[in-house]
């Protein structure tokens, strides 16, 4: 599984780094001196050919954050089965927008290029070709995360530098209404910053605190891939037994017998999503892990488990289903006891939506196109379940981390499976 908590050695005294970032202050000057003559040169190599003023177009388009802007500019310039205003919109709100760092490959029909999210480190890749007669429409486009170019090197900071940062930009991003919740550091045992910001609740007004209990998502995936991993410490579950092992009366037979639960641990089991139309149906009366089941037990495998990686949600309510007929218990009473308990989280859980919980946000989502949150409620499934949804606080999740990387969760061998990359997600 792709590694849940990476580590980080931390080997400079204070005074040392006090020198470190001496020199960083250096480096962050040549850094911004470089980038200046690099934009320069970038600037020069773009054309006035197609793929450059298409280029010029789009980049204009998402920066503008607009969805009017964004939808004039794909109804122009790509074909109907290319366009999605709604989905650019939205990446131009998460990433605030892009800059190109460095134009890889330009002709009059095609361009690639590497852009840096203005709100994030990350780079992104651009790839895309047009047709060579007016109006230029695209023919093709790829926009993917890629790692970040080792020309581009983030300058390094001393400890205080770096939290006095983090907690600049949280201050920034709360100003701009980019956001709202909590935020915890720790090194080892040690907590160096915690601190909560915004609102948990617009309407009443209610302020955020440590304490507060956040939805997290697919996160809960962390709480089951443990719950597992347990299982298989205790020999009770081999990682290379198939699903028909311990979910016998599986609908599909040849999925059950293909996949393994490594495959499902690992999002290569082709099990695929269920969210979409299906789900979104009923969502309302899926109420156990076992009506998931239910819903989408007979449709057929996406790929040959093994040969792919995909995210599946899925695949995870698959093995809370496996956790509950291994352990004879509910995937709730399991995780509360052997890994909630032991880890002291006590703020955590997936109780369902219709019942109140203390200190629990309020989620909001800003549609595309709209300059007003609203609550994400309508959304929501009826509980969390083993693929995601529960909610817990930047304390609790801090717990979690001590627990497992302090091996009162899983051994060494098991901790050192669950934290270590094993597959290639590209």
């Amino acid at each position: 599984m792709p590694s849940v908590f990476p580590r980080a050695d931390v080997s400079a005294s204070v005074r040392d780094m006090r020198r470190i970032g001496g020199r960083s202050v250096q480096a962050a000057a040549l850094t911004v001196l470089i980038l200046g003559q690099a934009l320069a040169q970038i600037s020069s190599e773009l054309t006035d050919g197609p793929a450059s003023l298409q280029f010029r177009a789009w980049i204009a388009a998402i920066n503008s954050g607009d969805l009017a802007q964004i939808t004039e500019f794909q109804t122009s310039n790509l074909p109907a089965a290319m366009r999605n205003p709604e989905a650019a919109a939205t990446l131009s709100f998460g990433t605030g927008g892009f800059d190109l760092r460095v134009i890889e490959e330009t002709t009059l029909t095609r361009f690639v290029g590497l852009l840096e999210a203005r709100e994030s480190d990350d780079f992104w890749r651009l790839d895309f070709e047009v047709e060579p007669e007016s109006p230029h429409t695209f023919v093709r486009a790829s926009l993917q995360r890629t790692a970040r170019p080792d020309s581009f090197v983030i300058p390094r900071m001393t400890e205080a530098e770096a939290i006095a940062g983090l907690h600049a930009e949280a201050e920034r991003k709360v100003a701009s209404d980019r956001f709202s919740g909590a935020v915890l550091v720790a090194r080892n045992e040690e907590v160096l910053f915690e601190r909560a910001y915004g609102p948990a609740d617009h309407d009443r007004g209610t302020p955020n605190t440590v304490d507060t209990r956040f939805r997290i998502g697919s996160m809960n995936k962390m709480f089951t891939a443990a719950s597992v991993l347990q299982l298989v410490q205790a020999g009770r579950v081999e990682l290379m037994a198939s699903l028909a092992t311990y979910v016998a009366d599986y609908p599909n037979e040849e999925l059950a017998a293909k996949v393994t639960i490594h495959h499902l641990l690992t999002h290569t089991g082709g099990t695929g999503d269920f969210f979409g139309p299906e789900y979104q149906a009923v969502k309302d009366e899926l109420r156990t892990l076992d009506d998931y089941m239910t819903l989408l037990g007979e449709r057929g495998l996406e790929f040959e488990p093994g040969t792919e990686w995909k995210y599946s949600n899925y695949g995870y309510i698959l093995l809370g289903i496996v956790i509950e007929l291994v352990s004879g218990q509910s995937y709730y009473y399991y995780v509360d006891e052997h890994i909630y308990e032991p880890a002291g989280m006590t703020a955590s859980g997936s109780e369902p939506e219709n019942r109140d919980v203390a200190d629990q946000s309020v989620g909001y989502m800003r549609p595309p196109g709209s300059d007003d949150w609203q609550p994400n409620s309508d959304t929501l499934p009826f509980r969390g379940t083993s693929a995601g949804g529960g909610y817990s606080t930047v304390r609790d999740l801090f717990r979690f981390a001590r627990a497992l990387l302090g091996h009162k969760l899983l051994d060494a061998r098991h901790t050192d499976l669950m934290t270590t990359g094993v597959v290639e997600t590209g």
